[in-house]
């Protein structure tokens, strides 16, 4: 068995080349009883579990043969993709993973999350989160026309790049004291979001940055159950 974790493809028509890159990682991973964790911004945005278009289409149906062929898929919401839910999934047996979860492989507990908690230094956005996930607020917004679904969410995308901009690195980047707390009860903590993939050493326990999806490479994480207390390692994926 392979776990394979994954984040921060941010998956849309305009980028067919990383369309491009999972559907290859789903074909070479497809017979080697893979459990896939997707840990958020799985697509760049996500305007209901109801839009449908042929680029999404392949999508799903290679993933219905991923699955078929025995393997597994889970998700976890990122700040692109949070509206994605289990109806979704349902078309090929995925499931939905809660904001964080504890996976236990062997005897390792490991904590994933897609990683815009632990950036507590960016105000604005943390209120702007707690804002948009309120699920009456997400419930009416699913209920709008997908028209105009879709221009909400480019304006969403237009205002964070703008932000983006004028934001310094360390403010977006994780809280150290938030760090600290996510990996006190495991041992290893996953998580994507900050677009900086490095292994690092929180306190003799470690903290994996998963790599952002670029136009020939990504950065994912394999681990064997067989020998988890080796050392980790970040993969080069190229396509």
């Amino acid at each position: 068995m392979t776990y394979l974790f994954i984040a921060d493809l941010h998956l849309s028509p305009e980028h067919p080349r990383l369309v491009r890159g999972f559907l290859d990682l789903l074909a070479d991973y497809k017979n080697k009883n893979t459990q896939l964790y997707i840990l958020g911004d799985w697509f760049n945005a996500w305007i209901g579990d109801d839009y449908s278009t042929p680029w999404l289409d392949e999508i799903v149906s290679a993933l219905q043969d991923f699955t078929q062929a025995g393997n597994h898929v889970y998700f976890q919401v990122g700040n692109r993709d949070f509206a994605l839910g289990q109806r979704f999934l349902k078309q090929f047996n995925g499931s939905i993973l809660p904001e964080v979860d504890i996976l236990t492989i062997g005897d390792m507990q490991i904590r994933l999350e897609h990683g815009d908690l632990l950036c507590t230094d960016d105000v604005s956005y943390q209120k702007f989160r707690k804002i948009i996930r309120n699920p009456l607020l997400l419930g009416f917004l699913k209920s709008l026309p997908l028209n105009f679904r879709q221009k909400l969410a480019n304006g969403f995308r237009k205002k964070s790049a703008e932000t983006k901009q004028v934001k310094s690195y360390k403010i977006m980047d994780v809280n150290q004291q938030a760090v600290e707390q996510s990996l006190q009860s495991v041992d290893l903590l996953i998580h994507g979001h900050t677009h900086r993939p490095h292994i690092h050493n929180e306190n003799g326990k470690s903290r994996i940055v998963l790599g952002d999806w670029r136009e020939h490479e990504a950065q994912v994480l394999e681990i064997d159950p067989e020998q988890v207390h080796q050392t980790l390692e970040l993969k080069t994926w190229t396509y």
